[in-house]
């Protein structure tokens, strides 16, 4: 019971084919099941949760430039950030996002974006958050109406994103975001979106936790290969503030990862890895094992639970326990065939 926990993140550890992408799986559908009061976003970077959330009835999102389905950046909900005044906190999510794409910002760039961003949402947060948000092109319509040079010049730099080819979180929302189960299929997203399409997943993730907030929904949010958030600071910082902002409100990030190495070079994720109450170690690679033992406190004798292991026996952490587990499923099932990631079956 994760809710009885200082904190209900976890993360999945295990090398290629140790189980780790059967374990996340079978996890997602015992939640979504089992519990009606849980809504389950997934960051699917190998679309290999396309067929699970298909069969569930859950939305698959597939985001690249040439991708037909749009999330429009600037969606708010009246519960966003579950603060008196969300246009604080969006205005911070503008000026990173900016800063994602232009670059490093001046004094005077940042007070134009936090101008325009207070002008585009004026009357949407006048009428309660009813209705269609404001949009990308909107912010940038505002951007060209300011007098400073400054605001023109960012206009440009950002045309790219909302104006040109890259143009898929400009636009009105016209995917179903507000289903059970959500889908984030990045698998064809280019380097040029990467980070800037990272923010404004979890921003919209964020969006919906606080929402259930108020509802009384929990949400967990399954995020594949995570380390490759760590690869970009940005989405680094936002995730870690995401790590520590859902737990208030019933939320539960599960990041799973096959490269352990590249999670403990990133000091955000070590931080976060060491800070979770719930970690599951499947079979590891030998530099993880000794780096891992050494970030979770793990003894010698523990080790061996996911030293050269079958598929699916691994240690999991559960606050201060550390406890040896054997994850089988039925081979002659229909959820088996779904799950499984082996060439072959």
């Amino acid at each position: 019971n994760r809710s009885e926990l200082l904190n209900g993140n976890s993360f999945i550890l295990g090398v290629s084919g140790s189980g780790k992408s059967m374990l996340a799986k079978q996890k997602l559908v015992n939640i979504y099941l089992s519990d009606p009061n849980a809504d389950i976003f997934v960051i699917d970077p190998e679309r290999e949760m396309t067929e699970i959330v298909n069969t569930l009835g859950g939305e698959n999102i597939k985001l690249s430039a040439a991708s037909e389905n749009h999330i429009n950046a600037l969606d708010m909900s009246r519960d966003y950030g579950d603060v008196e005044n969300p246009l604080i906190l969006k205005s911070e999510f503008m000026l990173s996002l900016c800063r994602d794409i232009v670059g490093n910002l001046g004094a005077k760039e940042k007070s134009i974006i936090d101008r325009c961003t207070s002008i585009v949402y004026r009357d949407y947060l006048l009428h309660g958050c009813v209705g269609e948000a404001p949009t990308m092109k909107v912010f940038y319509d505002t951007l060209l109406a300011q007098d400073e040079l400054e605001a023109k010049e960012l206009a440009l730099a950002l045309e790219l994103y909302i104006n040109g080819n890259l143009n898929i979180f400009a636009k009105p929302t016209n995917v179903n975001l507000q289903s059970r189960l959500v889908c984030y299929d990045i698998h064809r997203l280019g380097e040029e979106l990467m980070s800037p399409s990272m923010r404004i997943v979890l921003d919209s993730i964020y969006n919906r936790v606080t929402s259930n907030k108020a509802k009384g929904r929990k949400t967990y949010i399954f995020i594949d290969e995570i380390y490759i958030l760590f690869a970009h600071e940005h989405s680094a910082q936002f995730l870690h503030k995401l790590w520590r902002r859902v737990r208030k409100a019933g939320g539960y990030v599960i990041g799973v990862t096959q490269n352990v190495e590249d999670l403990l070079d990133s000091p955000t994720a070590k931080f976060m890895l060491a800070n979770s109450e719930y970690v599951i170690m499947l079979n590891q690679a030998a530099t993880d094992r000794m780096r891992l033992a050494e970030v979770m406190k793990i003894s010698e004798s523990q080790m061996a639970y996911f030293t050269n292991t079958e598929a699916g026996h691994g240690l999991a952490k559960i606050g201060g326990a550390f406890v040896p587990f054997v994850n089988k499923l039925p081979k002659d099932t229909e959820l088996y065939r779904m799950m499984t990631t082996k060439f072959g079956e």
